[in-house]
């Protein structure tokens, strides 16, 4: 399956992820990921709901469904409304890919693409990979050697789902998904060891 041309379609489920061309970083200082993010609130949030994300040195993650087409015909208010909705969103995401590569550019006195085009994407089809895809997102920088624990991880949302903060995320939804906040921790405590989640794992 090429995962970078699954339509993005309304009311759906997705993994959508993507690194840096040829493996190399897209995040070079702290404040890059809270840039990052504010841009993706900026550009890809009217159009989709999230509900898990990491960000990594050279890599990300995300857990996303695309919201109604009336909800995304509403926003667009008329503006190139003949265009089909999978346009609309995956546009959003290179909007986002775009002005961001544009500020690292000009900031770190690079030229060039930042991220390989097009973007990868997963539909998510099933209860079971919601589940898992959840806690893979967020297991992501222990996988990769970046911290001991997951759970010392910052720029993932793991945290941001047991607080009470103002958010994006559509945390509720995900807390309500796993029970409540102690079946959440418990879940992703517990999948840890649990080899059969092989399935879900990818590799650039």
């Amino acid at each position: 399956m090429d995962t970078r041309r699954v339509p993005l379609e309304p009311e759906r489920y997705y993994h959508i992820y993507n690194r840096g061309v040829n493996g190399q970083n897209i995040f070079f200082e702290e404040r890059n990921y809270e840039f990052f993010l504010r841009k993706y609130a900026q550009y890809v949030y009217p159009f989709v709901e999230t509900f898990a994300y990491c960000l990594l040195k050279n890599h990300f993650h995300l857990s996303i469904r695309v919201r109604t087409e009336k909800e995304i015909r509403q926003f667009l208010d008329g503006k190139k409304a003949e265009k089909p909705i999978f346009w609309h969103v995956s546009n959003a995401f290179s909007s986002l890919f775009q002005s961001y590569s544009q500020a690292i550019n000009k900031h770190f006195e690079r030229t060039g693409p930042l991220f390989e085009e097009p973007f990868h994407r997963i539909e998510v089809d099933t209860e079971a990979y919601f589940t898992r895809l959840v806690w893979y997102i967020h297991y992501n920088p222990e996988r990769h050697g970046f911290v001991g624990d997951f759970k010392d991880y910052k720029y993932s949302s793991y945290w941001s789902h047991l607080q009470e903060r103002q958010t994006k995320l559509q945390r509720q939804k995900v807390l309500d998904w796993f029970g409540d906040k102690t079946e959440y921790e418990k879940f992703h405590t517990l999948q840890r060891e649990d080899k059969s989640l092989k399935d879900i794992m990818i590799e650039f």
